[in-house]
């Protein structure tokens, strides 16, 4: 038998999970609408036009599945912000944060000292990908309402260049932030760095994570979930082969 602690609830996986995925075919198709020519050298107009579309389409849930969770869980909203995000620092969230890049390239021979329930680095990480996100999405919109909600132009509303033009810069500067968080928040959430190797059913699957591994990534919140008991399942370790 195996003792798992549920991490996540069942509202903030599949948030994080559409939002996951649209993002990231956000910037594939974004590709296509900051750099027309990729397209339209390749398959022609029509592709890019196509791709114009459904990035326009993936902003929608990008933006009203997030919108959705905070108006059915305003509490955790008040909890991501509060705690998981500008949460006071001790001496251990400024010591993992400070031992993290050396962590990364030898992580056998880094001690790395208990957390949380969000690491210090991973506060910065996620409360930037948030704001990224944010400005995104409003960036975003203001260029979607200046050539109109829906394909044939209807439902416009016009800006001055200027802020169309801010817009622009907004949005492009933000998405290449985005990128660049959202690759190294993979590489550790998807589990490919060895260390973290099985977390992601953390956030795709059923939002739980067994004792040992909550020890070693989250040693105060573990503590304190095993000491609560609520959270803390035990499970058949599955027949050896």
């Amino acid at each position: 038998m195996t003792r798992y602690i549920q991490r996540h609830s069942l509202l903030t996986r599949v948030t994080h999970g559409v939002t996951a995925v649209s993002c990231i075919l956000l910037a594939v198709t974004g590709l296509f609408v900051f750099i027309p020519d990729l397209g339209g050298g390749i398959m022609g107009g029509k592709f890019t036009y196509a791709m114009r579309m459904i990035h326009r389409v993936l902003a929608i849930p990008f933006i009203l599945v997030p919108i959705i969770a905070v108006l059915k869980s305003p509490g955790g909203f008040v909890h991501l912000f509060k705690e998981d995000i500008f949460g006071k620092w001790d001496k251990d969230d400024v010591a993992w944060a400070l031992k993290f890049p050396f962590y990364l390239f030898a992580p056998g021979k880094v001690h790395m000292p208990p957390q949380h329930h969000v690491k210090s680095a991973q506060r910065l990480a996620d409360g930037a990908l948030v704001f990224f996100c944010i400005f995104m999405a409003i960036s975003g919109m203001v260029m979607w309402l200046n050539t109109g909600l829906l394909p044939n132009g209807g439902m416009k509303v016009e800006f001055s260049q200027e802020t169309v033009l801010i817009a622009h810069v907004v949005h492009d500067i933000f998405f290449f932030l985005t990128v660049f968080v959202g690759i190294a928040h993979i590489y550790l959430g998807a589990g490919i760095f060895q260390p973290y190797r099985g977390t992601a059913r953390i956030m795709f699957g059923d939002g739980k994570v067994s004792e040992s591994d909550a020890a070693y990534h989250w040693g105060y919140w573990a503590n304190q979930e095993i000491a609560l008991g609520k959270n803390v399942t035990e499970e058949k370790d599955p027949p050896k082969r």
